[in-house]
């Protein structure tokens, strides 16, 4: 009973507060109901050779007509980059709009402070009710979320497991702030029967379906899975490309001159993916059984009808591998062939969760007020120098796809030029939102870019990158460095020393190293003081380039080696 009461009490006193802040609260209303809603969507690992809007010939071969609506009713961008190419670390500057070694993150394993200033934490204070649904990646839970429903871990494609925030207050939420301190909220942990992206997809549009007659605006993280290793197509896609010859980039062969990083790396198609996991391999002809598999749980957590179809549909094509014989330079090439169908099928139900959203946008009257941004949280190798993944700062990992559109304040057609990055994404929504940006965020807004007001040029001169992940998952080099319009110098650390130089203009899939050539002394010196500025005024200190023990090193090509199979298998490709 006095439960009840102070319910009702709290109930009065929030009711007078209300009355004596009326006339406040109906400017509150108008100015919410101006602030545009915002849906986020961010991709895992989308390339953005992988968008048709993009241009690319492997985006035309497996269009992507829903995200390319963005582009043809709002901006993309064409130089847009990530500061740490590798999942978790991206998620952290996105959410902080700041560098990785300023907000904690720098590689996957780390544990991100979810008590530090936020975009949502941020948007939340100013009104807006806050969302996320899909991968968190960041261990702990959301804050500063009003909702979230999150898969657990990287997720699985099939039947995942979901946690979200549970109310164990079940009284009327309508007559009560559900956010006040007499509220305990539990996590609940499910497994889901079906698609993963297709899952996420229908979570975002029930959130948005709840929120579109409140009279406050939303911010909405839609966060897919897809197209992550190991690139499960849902069901209705898994034959979609088996007819679509693509082409292998002219570098999928290529000996890495002047890059040792480039030579250690094992990320090569050929070589290091999972001839079952990865490739979706059987073992011989006629069996279902999967070649190489050493994370059974992808395949296992199938239900017994989703296992049978998919078996059906990848049989024919296994046994017509096993009837082929491939070996050397053609079972290469088969395998960057196999790869491309898997990924680029993955991608087909996330382009269809893009359409379902802006149909439902459009049809609810919610276009013109919602600002809509499809991004990945970095760029990904689709065969480039023979690669799959990312984290080298090389254009097809440094380089994200980013298109926006926002009626209201955005022209149909825009295309941005200006060096953008996702260290700009918290303070440009910040912007759009009409909340002030906090002068410890790092990044810069580029609603100017969109609306005209700035020029590309001016924006900024050049981009800083670091990656830290080493020894790690494909073993790439700790590295930093400096992009500008036109070059790009990297320094490649830690069991290392090594410095590259790419003059992009000439040389765009960044193959001639021109470290040593005498013409290039003037631009390297340029670029080593523009390098050098950037670390200052980042905040960049000497912590940042501590090196890895030894026998670390050793251990973790020891363990690859042991998770890769290394055992005489009849696919590995030496």
């Amino acid at each position: 009973m006095r439960y009840i009461s102070f319910i009702l009490i709290s109930l009065l006193v929030l009711q007078s507060c209300k009355e004596n802040k009326s006339e406040a609260n109906n400017t509150d209303v108008t100015e919410n109901s101006k602030r545009p809603n915002i849906i986020y969507i961010m991709a895992d690992d989308h390339a953005a050779q992988a968008i048709s809007a993009y241009g690319h010939p492997i985006g035309q071969l497996a269009p992507t007509p829903n995200i390319d609506r963005l582009a043809k009713n709002g901006a993309i961008f064409k130089n847009n980059f990530c500061t740490n190419s590798i999942c978790g670390p991206s998620r952290a500057v996105v959410l902080t709009g700041k560098h990785s070694h300023v907000n904690g993150f720098r590689m996957n394993g780390d544990r991100f402070d979810g008590s530090q200033q936020t975009l949502p934490k941020l948007l939340k204070e100013a009104g807006y009710n806050t969302a996320i649904v899909g991968k968190w990646h960041l261990h702990g839970y959301p804050e500063g979320f009003d909702h979230w429903n999150i898969l657990n871990d990287q997720g699985n494609y099939y039947n995942p497991q979901f946690i979200k925030i549970q109310d164990t207050v079940h009284i009327n939420k309508k007559h009560i702030d559900t956010t006040a301190h007499w509220t305990t909220k539990l996590p609940d942990t499910t497994v889901v029967k079906g698609y993963a992206t297709d899952l996420i997809t229908d979570y975002a549009i029930d959130y948005i379906d709840e929120k579109k007659n409140s009279d406050q605006p939303f911010f909405l993280m839609v966060h897919h899975k897809a197209p992550h290793r190991n690139w499960m197509p849902a069901l209705r896609h898994v034959n979609k490309y088996d007819s679509v010859q693509f082409p292998l980039p002219d570098t999928y062969f290529t000996n890495h001159e002047n890059s040792t990083a480039s030579k250690e790396q094992l990320q090569t198609i050929y070589r290091d993916m999972y001839e079952g996991h990865d490739l979706k391999m059987t073992k011989e002809k006629g069996s279902p059984e999967l070649a190489w598999n050493p994370w059974k749980t992808d395949f296992e957590r199938m239900t017994p009808e989703q296992r049978a179809a998919w078996d059906k549909a990848y049989q024919p094509k296994n046994d017509a591998f096993h009837d082929a014989n491939l070996s050397g330079k053609a079972l290469a090439e088969w395998k960057g062939q196999r790869y491309l169908q898997e990924y680029l099928s993955t991608i087909a139900s996330v382009d269809e969760g893009i359409g379902k959203i802006l149909d439902y946008l459009d049809a609810n009257g919610l276009t013109e007020n919602t600002i809509v941004v499809y991004t990945s949280d970095q760029g990904f190798y689709l065969g480039e120098k023979g690669w799959f993944d990312k984290r080298f700062m090389y254009e097809e990992s440094l380089k994200m796809p980013l298109l926006i559109q926002y009626p209201e304040k955005i022209k149909p057609g825009t295309v941005v030029e200006g060096l953008t990055q996702n260290l700009d994404f918290a303070e440009t929504f910040l912007d759009f939102a009409n909340v002030d940006i906090p002068t410890d965020m790092q990044g810069k807004s580029f609603t100017g870019l969109l609306d005209g007001t700035e020029n590309n040029e001016d924006f900024r001169d050049a981009v800083y990158y670091h990656y830290y992940d080493y020894p790690a998952f494909h073993m790439v080099k700790k590295m930093y460095g400096v992009r500008t319009k036109r070059y790009k110098l990297i320094h490649v650390y830690d069991d290392i020393d090594e410095w590259e130089l790419y003059d992009l203009q000439i040389d765009p899939k960044e193959l001639t190293n021109l470290i040593d050539d005498e013409n290039y002394d003037e631009i390297e010196t340029k670029l080593r003081t523009r390098l050098a500025e950037l670390q200052q005024q980042y905040k960049v200190t000497e912590k940042e380039f501590e090196k890895a023990p030894k026998q670390r090193v050793d251990n973790a090509y020891k363990q690859f080696d042991r998770l890769r199979g290394n055992t005489g298998s009849k696919y590995h490709h030496h």
